[in-house]
Order: C-alpha cells, then sequence, then structure tokens
C-alpha cells in the first residue's frame, strides 16, 4: 500500500499537469472551455492531499533531479509540497476557476479570447511553480513568470495609453526589487554553494541579504515607496485585476518572507524592518482608499492595505498569520472585483461609485456579493476575513512592538470599515443615480455560479483553514477581554460613523476635492519627476564636466600649451643675439652639406 506521502505526492502533481495540459492545443476553438474545465479538475484533484493532512497533520514531500553543474554549485530541479504548498493549491484553483468562468462571460466579444484565456493560465502557473519550489533558482523562475505575464494581461489593452503605462510601470517597479532578489541570489550561490531552501535555511546571512530579500517582497506586494504600480494595474480587464490581487502576483512577496521566514526570525532588524513597513503601508493605502472614487481603485487600494497587514504579521516573527491571511483574502477579493467588473459592465463602464445607487434592484446577487465581500474585508464577525485579520492584530496587541505600528495599523482597520461602507452605501443603496435605461442584467450562470462560489468560500473559509493552520495559542484564550474587542470596537464605531457621513455626503456629493494630495497620482509625480530631474541634472553635470575640463582643456588649449612648450623653449636657446653663435652655425651647416 502507497504511503500518504506518495499519494499526497501524486495527486498534487497530477493536478498541476491537469493544468499544464491544454497549453498543448492553444488553437482550438473551446480552448477557453478546456481552460476552464481542466482548473476545475486541478482543484478537486488537489482536495486530496488536503484532506491527508488534515488527518495526519503532517506532510512535506519533496522531488529533487539534477538540472546542470555551474563548477561551484549544482543547480537542481526542486520541488516542495508543504503546509503551505498544500493548502495554498485548492484556493488558488478554487479562485482561478471562477475567474476563469467569469471570464468566458465577460470577455466573450473580444477577438482574442483565446489568447486572454492562454496569459491567464500561464500566470496561475507562474504562480504554482513559485509556490512549490523548493530552492531559490525555481522560485525566481516563478517570480519573474507573474512578473511578466502580468505585464502583458495589464496591457492587454495596449492601444489605450493608460493601459501601456501601467502595463511598464508594473513592470519597472518590479525590476527594481528584482535587483534584491538577484544580488541575493548570487551572493548565496558564491558563499553557501547551494541554493536549496533546506540548507540556505539552516545557515546565517547577513542583515544586507535579508533586506535584499525585504525590497524584493516590497516590490512585488506593493509596500509603501512601490505601491503605485498597483492602483495603475486597474486598466486591465476586471478578470486580471481579480487574479493580480487575490492569488498570484501580490502575494508572491508575502509568500517568499514566509519561505525564508526561519533566517528573518533571527534578526531582530529584518523583523522591525517588516513591522514598520507593514504598518506604514497598511495605514497610507486605506487613507488613500478613503478618498477614492474610482470602485476598482478603491478595491486596489484596499488590497495594497491588507497586503500592508500579511508584512505586519511577518513583522511580529508569525509567518502562518501572514499565510492564513493570504488564503483567506483571496476568496473576498476575488469576488469584490468580480462584482465591481459586473457593475461597470452593467452600467455603461461608468466606474464613478457617485454616479451608482439602487443597484440592489437591478443586480440583487452582485451587491448581496458586494456587501458580504465588504463585510469580510472589514473583520465582521464570523467570516473569513475575521478569523485572520483579528488574529494578526491580537497578536500585535500582545506583543512588545512598536506602538506607533500598532496605532497605525488600528487606524488603517477604521479606515477599512469606512471606505467598504462607503462603497456598499454608494454603490447599491437608496435610489439610482445612473441613466434608467440600461441593461443590467446578472441572469447568466458563468456569472452567478462563480459569485456563488467565492461567496461560500468567503463565508466558511476561515473557520476551515483556522483549523488547519493555527495551532491552539493559550496567549488568545488568556487575553484581556477588552483587548480581544479591541479591533471589532474600531471597526463598529467606524463603520457607524462612516455611516453617518455617508448619508451626508450621497445628498451633496463632493465632485472634486480641491487638493492634490488626496489624488494617488500625487505620490507618482513627486517621485517619478523628483527621480527623474535628478538623473537628468547629475547626468548633465558628469557630461558638462568631462566635456569642458577633460577634453576641452585636457586635449585642448591645455594640450597645445604643454606640446608647444619644449619647442619653444629649443628655438628660445638658439635666439641669442650674438653674431659668433650665428657665424658658427652657418659654417657647420656648410660643412654638413658639403660633407653630403
Amino acid at each position: 500500500m502507497p504511503s500518504l506521502f506518495s499519494i499526497a505526492f501524486v495527486t498534487t502533481v497530477s493536478s498541476i499537469i491537469l493544468v499544464i495540459l491544454p497549453l498543448v492545443n492553444t488553437k482550438s476553438k473551446v480552448f477557453h472551455l478546456t481552460t476552464k474545465n481542466a482548473v476545475k479538475m486541478a482543484f478537486f484533484m488537489s482536495l486530496p492531499p488536503l484532506i491527508l493532512f488534515m488527518s495526519q497533520k503532517q506532510t512535506n514531500t519533496s522531488a529533487n533531479m539534477k538540472w546542470f553543474n555551474l563548477g561551484i554549485t549544482n543547480l537542481s530541479f526542486t520541488t516542495q509540497f508543504d503546509l503551505y504548498t498544500i493548502i495554498f493549491l485548492p484556493v488558488a484553483f478554487l479562485v482561478t476557476w471562477s475567474i476563469l468562468e467569469f471570464s468566458t462571460w465577460y470577455m466573450q466579444t473580444d477577438p482574442h479570447m483565446g489568447q486572454f484565456f492562454k496569459y491567464l493560465l500561464i500566470f496561475l502557473l507562474a504562480m504554482i511553480t513559485l509556490v512549490s519550489a523548493g530552492n531559490l533558482l525555481i522560485l525566481f523562475t516563478g517570480w519573474e513568470g507573474v512578473g511578466i505575464m502580468s505585464f502583458l494581461l495589464i496591457g492587454w489593452y495596449s492601444a489605450r495609453s493608460d493601459a501601456a503605462t501601467a502595463a511598464l510601470q508594473a513592470v519597472l517597479y518590479n525590476r527594481l526589487g528584482d535587483i534584491g532578489f538577484l544580488l541575493t541570489l548570487c551572493w548565496l550561490m558564491k558563499n553557501t554553494q547551494s541554493i536549496e531552501l533546506p540548507h540556505m535555511l539552516s545557515s546565517s546571512p547577513s542583515t544586507i541579504l535579508l533586506i535584499g530579500f525585504i525590497t524584493a517582497a516590497a516590490s512585488k506586494s506593493a509596500q509603501f515607496g512601490f505601491h503605485p504600480w498597483l492602483a495603475s494595474a486597474m486598466e486591465g480587464p476586471t478578470p486580471v485585476s481579480a487574479l493580480l490581487h487575490s492569488s498570484t502576483m501580490v502575494v508572491a512577496g508575502i509568500f517568499l518572507l514566509i519561505r525564508i521566514h526561519p533566517l528573518l526570525s533571527h534578526n531582530s532588524l529584518a523583523l522591525t524592518i517588516c513591522l514598520c513597513l507593514g504598518a506604514l503601508s497598511t495605514f497610507f493605502a486605506a487613507s488613500y482608499a478613503l478618498t477614492q472614487n474610482d470602485i476598482k481603485k478603491i478595491i486596489a487600494y484596499s488590497t495594497s492595505s491588507q497586503l500592508g497587514l500579511m508584512m505586519v504579521a511577518i513583522g511580529l516573527n508569525m509567518p502562518y498569520l501572514a499565510f492564513f491571511h493570504i488564503t483567506t483574502h483571496a476568496f473576498f477579493k476575488a469576488m469584490l472585483f468580480l462584482c465591481s467588473g459586473l457593475i461597470i459592465h452593467s452600467i455603461n463602464d461608468e466606474q464613478d461609485i457617485r454616479k451608482m445607487g439602487g443597484l440592489q434592484h437591478a443586480l440583487p446577487m452582485t451587491t448581496t456579493c458586494l456587501s458580504i465581500g465588504s463585510l469580510a474585508l472589514m473583520g465582521t464577525p464570523f467570516l473569513a476575513g475575521f478569523y485572520s485579520k483579528d488574529a494578526i492584530i491580537e497578536a500585535a496587541s500582545t506583543s512588545h512592538i512598536n506602538s506607533m505600528a500598532l496605532l497605525m495599523t488600528l487606524v488603517a482597520t477604521a479606515f477599512t470599515a469606512v471606505y467598504s461602507m462607503r462603497l456598499i452605501y454608494f454603490t447599491t443603496m437608496t435610489h439610482a443615480r445612473m441613466t434608467p435605461v440600461l441593461l443590467c442584467d446578472e441572469n447568466d450562470s458563468r456569472v452567478l455560479n462563480p459569485l456563488t462560489r467565492l461567496a461560500i468560500g468567503t463565508i466558511a473559509a476561515g473557520l476551515l483553514i483556522n483549523n488547519i493552520t493555527l495551532s491552539n495559542h493559550p496567549i488568545i484564550h488568556s487575553m484581556p477581554i477588552y483587548m480581544k474587542l479591541t479591533a471589532l470596537i474600531v471597526t463598529v464605531a467606524a463603520f457607524t460613523i462612516a455611516y453617518d457621513l455617508a448619508k451626508v455626503f450621497w445628498t451633496n456629493p463632493t465632485m472634486n476635492h480641491g487638493t492634490k494630495k488626496y489624488d494617488p497620482l500625487y505620490f507618482n509625480q513627486v517621485i517619478h519627476r523628483s527621480s527623474t530631474n535628478t538623473t537628468l541634472n547629475l547626468a548633465w553635470h558628469l557630461i558638462t564636466h568631462l566635456a569642458e575640463s577633460l577634453l576641452m582643456k585636457k586635449f585642448g588649449p591645455t594640450h597645445i600649451e604643454t606640446s608647444q612648450l619644449l619647442p619653444i623653449k629649443v628655438v628660445h636657446l638658439t635666439q641669442t643675439a650674438q653674431i659668433k653663435v650665428y657665424l658658427s652655425v652657418l659654417f657647420i651647416t656648410l660643412i654638413c652639406v658639403t660633407m653630403v
């Protein structure tokens, strides 16, 4: 009888092969349906390893295959299927299956729908490669894979200048982080002679290397300073935004830090950087989401805020809480994007929430799912977000941490409730503000089935994954009641205030803010212009200095002066104004000529 490890390994690998199979025939007329069915089958195939893990509470298996020898190190093709991989794969497959099914409806008029599905499938495969990698080289392959596929998908409508710019911006911001990753990878290959994860995690690298990893994660997961590309990425089609924000691209950075966490856990400076960066990111993104009126940008900034919260969990030395939040966040974030895409599609491509309203009558299923997703996002008890988000805030409350970081996290939690309430109220409640002749239709199984699956996941996933990932922490059970309820009290208070404010602004909406500070492009202009100006000015000074000082002076007047000095001195010596010297030179010259 085969062991449980081999069953888990074979079924997991089979699920991945199932996803690869549709790529054999991409020219097929029904390629989009084949792709959707393959991911659906992969989801069901990935469940047995998860059930085995739940029954056994331990599953960790890996496969190793020699690749090629570089002399100083052997590169091998290593896969690793552990707790994180086995839980993440079913979540990724379920979310992607729902997004692909939604895409068959959303992209039905696009002439290149087959190519779009091929890109989405390769995007998923790159993320699976990253999650199941057993060494840094395979992980880097998946890392670059999600980067290049995000470039192609965000720029899908490349004829629009905004989409092309957004795609380029995403790829450039990610290149900054890749520098950190590559430097660390090359240093490890040279100095430790191995990039296998078990070997690497047993070593003790310097703080500089860990900062390289943190930089890579910060750029991929849109932390503060690297965040502008995430909101710009909304120029891509809605299914791309849903997949990008839920279970692929943006969680890759946090996943890298979870993988290398044994190295971080012994370095207090690296943990402090993660904590402060995460707290700043979650606060900054949540405050931006408050002032946005574009429905997709509100949800995009909320993703950036939640990624900051995951980074806080890494900084608290609790990677399993960050992973728990990744898995629960995937469900409601994908659902929020699909709902927003359906709403935008239904009301003539209008994205401003101030021009919506009354949609609970026209799109009852969509607005219900939007409300469930927003409530889960703000941490309403017993929905998915509550279990992971509250666990992180409770862990922060009971840790010896920077009080400013804790304060910013709590304020960001309050802001989450405010913008979620604002989104629900302006989109779905009271009366309509759009043209009444629009066709609002959601009666299509390709729309309803994905939303239903994701809504069930949003309601049930938190409780299910809670029992798998979290051990029985006595500190949570022995907390004072006021600390236990902190996050909930902050959320309820903010929600109540937001409801009153929403009613006020409904009757008198502000159509412009009157200040550039609330425009997210303000940050882009400050950073992009200052960096560009600095670079160009530096280049100008260098070139002018080199051209004037070196070329003009050294090879111009100065060179002529120094080269002519010796002949002038020689000539000067002969000009003595004495007739006997001149006669002597004349006679010597005559003798020489006669002899010749």
